[in-house]
């Protein structure tokens, strides 16, 4: 049998980045040219602020509602079928939104939107986590994630470029829908990953998942103890990122910055979050998994404090800025954290309905963020929001610090 290291060395990398991280750049750069926006397009139809948040939380909730069905698809169809149908779904909730008159229509489009994202990356997450070796995983998922985070990078500086030219908001779906076009172009150009690459008894359980009984929810019954200590702390984790894409646009919204700004602001920071996956993959790898992922809550839990005790300044705009990037730092530092935790916690010979299961737990806490951002907002303030949101952080890296194992399990 061959060693894992001698696997690792022959890895072949070239080839993880045709099937898992050239999509996953098209997806995020069009993902990132809307995201910023949703709110205000939602604001231009009529929308308070609060319901604003509410049409933004869709793309989390919908999010949520594919991470059940994901597990089951992938192992019906496969990886890139499951991606390439995944894009088609997500083009037709851009062409939704793009008729959208109505808030609601607009919602409904977000949320299929958020459906077709996390079925494509329940697929990706499932092909890493059998293909990957342990001695790289944290490196490979964090560079997932550092891709990803590009993506949000480009993304709404490309948005705010189209906005600047003069065009309507309604363009950034144009931007997302010829992103997910590439995407599609290159799964359907590139071999399938699966035949690609050597198949050995891990692979065999991606492909070939065992029937209704292996679903997620008996995985949620048989976990329930990791899910409910480990997946709730990281599901604080994802509320703070999904809190970090909703909060910033409706702060902006709130102290009067438009929308070429706003985009710019949100790009530059992200900049920063892109910098850093590659520290977050090696502490990672070098130190383990607590050392990136209790610093990065820490640091946008000081973020968040930022942002409520500043909202009321002259110097608004400037504290904007400040606790944007303070908050893509701490969400750089968690680089691919989240993948990373459920591909060490998941079987290695059958993967996808355990992370199903944890994607579920963890899309949990971030769908729940936009409608608590919507609940404070509506009963206090945003500014209390963004404290609240703080507190959240703090629970969740000391859950983390109780509950997480200290080495990833083989």
């Amino acid at each position: 049998m061959v060693s894992g290291v001698d696997q690792s060395e022959r890895f072949p990398w070239r080839r993880v980045a045709g099937a898992a991280y050239v999509p996953t750049a098209a997806f995020a750069i069009g993902e990132g040219a809307v995201i910023p926006y949703i709110p205000l397009i939602a604001g231009d139809l009529g929308a308070s602020l609060a319901v604003a948040a509410v049409v933004a939380a869709m793309l989390t909730v919908g999010q949520l509602a594919g991470d059940v069905p994901g597990g089951a698809v992938v192992g019906r169809f496969g990886e890139r079928p499951t991606m390439i149908g995944a894009g088609l779904l997500v083009l037709v909730a851009l062409a939704l939104a793009f008729v959208a008159s109505e808030v609601w229509m607009l919602g409904v489009a977000v949320f299929v939107l958020g459906l077709g994202h996390a079925v494509f990356g329940l697929a990706r997450h499932a092909f890493m986590t059998t293909y990957v070796p342990l001695r790289y995983r944290a490196r490979a998922l964090s560079t997932l994630g550092g891709i990803f985070r590009m993506g949000m990078f480009v993304g709404p500086l490309i948005g705010s470029a189209v906005l600047g030219l003069g065009l309507g908001l309604g363009a950034v779906w144009v931007v997302c829908a010829i992103g997910t076009v590439i995407a599609i172009a290159v799964l359907v150009v590139l071999p399938d990953p699966t035949s690609v690459f050597e198949r050995t008894p891990a692979t065999t359980g991606v492909i070939e998942l065992a029937s209704e009984r292996a679903g997620v929810w008996q995985v949620v019954r048989e976990h329930a103890r990791v899910l409910g200590t480990v997946g709730v702390g990281a599901a604080m984790l994802s509320l703070a990122r999904s809190a970090r894409s909703v909060l910033l646009p409706l702060w902006a919204v709130s102290i009067g910055l438009d929308g070429v700004t706003t985009g710019l602001v949100i790009g530059i920071a992200g900049g920063v979050d892109f910098a850093l996956f590659f520290v977050s993959g090696w502490v990672m790898d070098r130190f383990g998994r607590l050392w990136s992922v209790v610093p990065s809550l820490s640091i946008m839990a000081i973020a968040f404090v930022l942002l409520a005790a500043s909202h009321d300044l002259d110097a608004a705009t400037t504290w904007f800025i400040a606790a944007a990037i303070v908050l893509a730092l701490g969400n750089g530092l968690g680089s691919g954290i989240l993948m990373t935790l459920g591909a060490d916690l998941a079987d290695r010979q059958n993967p996808a309905p355990f992370l199903g299961a944890w994607r579920l737990t963890v899309d949990l806490g971030g769908a729940a963020a936009p409608l608590l951002i919507s609940l404070l907002v509506s009963v206090a303030s945003i500014a209390w929001a963004a404290g609240g949101l703080a507190v959240m952080c703090v629970a969740g890296a000391g859950m983390l610090l109780r509950w997480l194992p200290r080495k990833p399990r083989e």
